[in-house]
């Protein structure tokens, strides 16, 4: 018998020493299919979750010291008692200093969110902005503590995709370890803002990461659960939203009218969507026509909501105690439609005013208006075949977000998790199929996409279609002293037909160019000044083009289904 192998002690820290660099060198190649990568996952997942405890906390905290309240579910009860001088000028104060933090740390002046999450994973290997996204996050923290009409999860979606940046930075990870890092982050985010682990884990896998791949699953499962234990320890088990117990579906004979209720939260979901996007332009446009500073542009989007909230203090953030009262019917029907129409009109000012926050409260307000004013009168005309009214707000909460955000298997887990009621869900689930089918037909897919494509971001028709920007052409072509190289007489023929490309093009600027001409390559040309002769960099061969784009494809595919 062999004798046992005696470890030194002298040996026991170097040991230790190299099995933590070989850990860490597989998990930078092999990532997330190894269960090393888990306990990455599940330090992710604690990280995120603390900093939307904290964001939370921090918008409680601004509310209390600016508004006076010690019960910030209730705030806009609190806000009727308030001078109108304090209602007027909190959101103007907070509008100010958030147009000064914006204007100083980001190029564009506006708020990062879900969309740039979005565009990190699908182009830029998981990553975000770090500086940026700190500053957005500040900016998303006091809209929403000084009286912004929107809403947390997207700014805490960004934080936390701040915070996996770092860590796939410092690993210098590949990008399918720094996608699925990001989905770790963002579903942890998404599950301690909700107490919703299930949800929280297909919002990053539907929406961000935008496929379901098996070694992305128990990652994210991980971190997902992990946000909401953090939520837990610091809120207790509680759901956002309390809800009535009485009052079922009057099963299947009811269904049609979650189908027409769907179709209506389409609706209301584009026109949100539309109006947001609209008062964006039209500031644009009177901040270049009257030389309005670009930091002051918050601030007077701040003053319009302090003069609506005058009247209506239920627009003031996040606005819990007015979607609590739809969801438990505490509202009439004519109040139910006119905050509905009210609150569209301070998220467009919020967000199209550069203020910061996000899209998913507003859309869940919104819905369970919406949901409650229909119900009303649903359940009045047919009363004997009618569950509670407040089961359309709970449908319309869900079908109005599901197709804001593009998310409708998500969504409608939340709605799950907020009742455990599978026949609430199959009510839900009817009105999100009909309300997502719409919406995206009328724009692209959903707010973020759309916001996304306004940037010529084109992400919305999936990786076919974005991933030949992600190629610039000076990267693909063949230089003139390649041994394959385009013949020169036929460059400068190219050249005089007009048929050439700048080496700072990308292949989707360049491949519709081979349509309109027989041609196999196209010069690779920068165009000097009059009188100048061209400088030729090389040669694009449709081959090369179609080869490269092919692997992209290929890597995709396989990631994916991975």
């Amino acid at each position: 018998m062999d004798a046992p192998r005696q470890i030194s002690l002298r040996a026991l820290p170097a040991a230790f020493i190299a099995s933590l660099a070989e850990t860490w060198k597989t998990i930078r190649e092999r990532g997330p299919g190894n269960i090393q990568f888990w306990f990455i996952a599940l330090l992710i997942g604690i990280a995120a979750g603390g900093a939307a405890v904290l964001f939370r906390l921090g918008i409680n905290f601004l509310q209390e010291t600016l508004y006076g309240t010690d019960n910030v579910r209730l705030l806009h009860s609190f806000a009727e008692t308030l001078p109108w001088y304090s209602i007027l000028l909190i959101p103007v104060f907070g509008g100010l200093l958030v147009g000064m933090i914006l204007d100083r740390f980001t190029s564009d002046g506006r708020a990062r969110s879900v969309a740039e999450v979005i565009e990190g994973a699908a182009l830029h290997d998981g990553r975000v902005e770090t500086k940026e996204g700190f500053a957005s996050a500040l900016a998303s923290m006091i809209t929403l503590g000084t009286g912004g009409s929107s809403g947390r999860e997207g700014p805490v979606v960004h934080l936390a995709a701040v915070l996996s940046s770092i860590v796939s930075n410092k690993m210098k990870a590949d990008g399918i370890t720094g996608r699925d890092l990001l989905g770790c982050a963002v579903a942890a985010a998404v599950s301690a803002s909700f107490n919703a682990p299930i949800a929280g884990a297909l919002f990053a896998l539907e929406v961000i990461l935008r496929h379901f791949a098996v070694h992305a699953f128990a990652p994210i499962v991980i971190a997902s659960v992990a946000g909401t234990v953090i939520n837990r320890l610091a809120f207790g088990d509680v759901t956002e939203f309390m809800l009535m117990e009485e009052g079922g579906l009057a099963f299947y004979v009811e269904l049609p009218a979650f189908l027409l209720l769907g179709v209506l939260s389409g609706i209301v979901a584009v026109a949100l969507i539309r109006s947001v996007f609209l008062v964006d332009d039209l500031g644009t446009a009177l901040q270049q026509k009257t030389g309005l500073p670009r930091f002051l542009r918050p601030a007077a989007a701040g003053l319009l909501l302090g003069t609506i909230a005058l009247a209506y203090p239920h627009i003031i953030g996040v606005g819990y105690e007015t979607t609590s009262a739809a969801l438990t019917g505490q509202l009439l029907w004519h109040e139910a439609v006119v905050f509905c129409v009210i609150k569209v009109i301070a998220v467009a000012i919020t967000m199209g005013g550069r203020m910061g926050g996000g899209i998913f409260s507003p859309s869940l307000m919104i819905g369970a208006l919406l949901g409650l004013a229909f119900g009303l009168i649903a359940t009045s005309i047919f009363p004997d075949v009618s569950g509670a009214e407040t089961l359309y707000a709970l449908a319309g909460m869900g079908a109005v977000a599901a197709a804001v955000l593009g998310a409708p298997i998500s969504t409608t887990l939340i709605v799950f998790e907020l009742t455990g009621d599978w026949q609430t869900g199959l009510a839900v689930m009817v009105a999100v199929s009909l309300s997502t089918a719409l919406t995206s037909k009328l724009v692209d897919r959903s707010f973020f996409l759309t916001q996304l494509e306004r940037r010529n971001i084109h992400l919305a028709k999936g990786p076919q279609a974005y991933l030949l920007s992600l190629f610039r052409v000076a990267n693909v072509m063949r230089k003139p002293d390649a041994p394959d190289a385009a013949d020169e007489d036929a460059v400068w023929a190219a050249i005089e037909e007009g048929m050439w490309v700048d080496p700072n093009a990308t292949l989707e600027t360049a491949l519709p160019i081979f349509d309109k001409t027989p041609r196999p390559f196209l010069p690779v040309v920068t165009i000097g000044a009059e009188g100048e002769a061209p400088q030729i960099h090389g040669a694009l061969f449709h081959v090369d083009a179609l080869r490269a784009y092919n692997r992209a494809l290929a890597a995709t595919a396989e990631e994916e289904h991975g």
